[in-house]
């Protein structure tokens, strides 16, 4: 084929908006759509990880600083999210904080302390796969702080992340929703799977039992914590490939940066929302 019809066919596959054959692909499956083939996924996948690659050049040269934090219960699809998010991402700019157990030190010392140190510096994109919320979930359902120690990180944590905006951080908060037919599915799948089995821990063995106090402990947690500079925004996550998409597009539907692809990155705000206090009246949480 000569050079000029190879343009000739670039042209044709072009929308004239600057969109090519499998952008267009990509955004006729939006939105509303509750199941995905793994090609029309993969596709999907391919062209926002592209858009997260722009994010990052961009504000690599704005000197910007990103922190996404990434709650929820356990295997609501926190690790294979955050894996799809930063697969193409260069590794100097982007850190994963997974952090563990605190030592007998780190308890005794203020509780946001040993989080300061994993804050994004300029040009960099940080991902924490469970934060400071752990206060405010398995901490406190598990009994592992006291009633006082909820009570004060309850009140704390609007003030500690306004100064993390005013400090020029742009702060993103999702919650990463899971039905519990779907949670008791895939923890029984992870303890069978030999490739998963560092996932499981005590705490995957009660966290169905104690189901009704993680809602308690959740709802409780957005209600007073959702604030306008640091909102909450819900992933639906029963569907994993369905909500890594859309939890991408929502993060890059949320950020400047040049080049993007609006018609691209709009979530579907049936598996991808912010938080309003209604969606605990409505059931639009899991029950």
């Amino acid at each position: 084929m000569s050079k000029k019809d190879k343009r000739d066919k670039r042209h044709r596959e072009s929308d004239g908006d600057g969109y090519d054959k499998a952008d267009r692909t990509v955004a006729a499956a939006l939105p509303g759509e509750q199941s995905i083939s793994s090609e029309d996924y993969q596709a999907q996948l391919h062209v926002l990880q592209v858009e997260l690659v722009k994010l990052q050049r961009h504000f690599i040269e704005c000197g910007d600083k990103i922190l996404v934090v990434v709650e929820g219960r356990d295997a609501a699809g926190k690790d294979g999210s955050i894996k799809r998010i930063v697969e193409y991402l260069s590794p100097r700019d982007t850190r994963v904080v997974a952090l563990g157990k605190p030592s007998d030190r780190e308890l005794h010392s203020w509780y946001f302390q040993r989080y300061i140190a994993q804050l994004p510096m300029a040009e960099e994109f940080v991902l924490f796969n469970r934060s400071w919320y752990n206060r405010a979930g398995v901490e406190h359902v598990m009994g592992f702080c006291t009633k006082e120690e909820h009570e004060e990180f309850m009140r704390a944590v609007p003030k500690f992340e306004e100064m993390l905006v005013n400090s020029g951080i742009t702060v993103l908060k999702y919650y990463l929703d899971i039905d519990k037919d779907e949670q008791v599915k895939r923890l029984a799948e992870r303890q069978r799977d030999p490739l998963k089995q560092w996932k499981t821990s005590p705490i995957d063995a009660v966290a169905v039992k104690h189901w009704k106090a993680y809602s308690a402990a959740r709802d409780t947690m957005l209600l007073r914590t959702h604030t306008v500079i640091a909102p909450w925004h819900i992933v639906r996550t029963n569907n994993k490939r369905l909500a890594r998409l859309n939890l991408i597009r929502d993060i890059l539907s949320r950020l400047h940066y040049a080049g993007k692809k609006n018609k691209l990155v709009q979530p579907d705000t049936d598996i991808a929302f912010e938080f309003t206090p209604d969606c605990i009246q409505s059931h639009r949480l899991a029950r």
